[in-house]
């Protein structure tokens, strides 16, 4: 079992950036693959990024290729989501989750455990 906890979103300007963390508890944090997803109102999930249980491949969705960066600390348990030039249609909840013994980092339904979400607002 594994428990995550999401922090760090908030409101912020367009072309400003925000980096949210994600906490998890138990041993096996390193074991996980990890992905971010966020889920804007009336849409439906969608995945933004992942990184591979050691941190040395990283995923992104196109939308926010070249603008964000993740990263995980295995020693700290932690997985982050940096981004930048943030634009108001990036506003969402974001999600963490860890990923199952499969092998996408997109499908939703690969991921076992999953956090409550940061709202992350970008005003114009």
């Amino acid at each position: 079992q594994v428990q995550l906890v999401e922090s760090g979103g908030g409101l912020v300007q367009a072309g400003g950036s925000l980096r949210l963390s994600c906490a998890a508890s138990g041993r096996t944090f390193s074991s996980y693959a990890m992905g971010w997803f966020r889920q804007a109102p009336g849409k439906e999930r969608e995945f933004v990024g992942g990184i591979s249980r050691s941190g040395g491949s990283t995923y992104y969705a196109d939308s926010v290729k070249g603008r964000s960066t993740i990263s995980r600390d295995n020693a700290k348990n932690t997985v982050y989501l940096q981004m930048s030039s943030l634009k108001p249609e990036d506003t969402a909840v974001y999600s963490c989750a860890a990923r199952g013994p499969g092998y996408s980092y997109t499908d939703v339904d690969e991921y076992r455990y999953w956090g409550q979400g940061t709202q992350v607002t970008v005003s114009s």
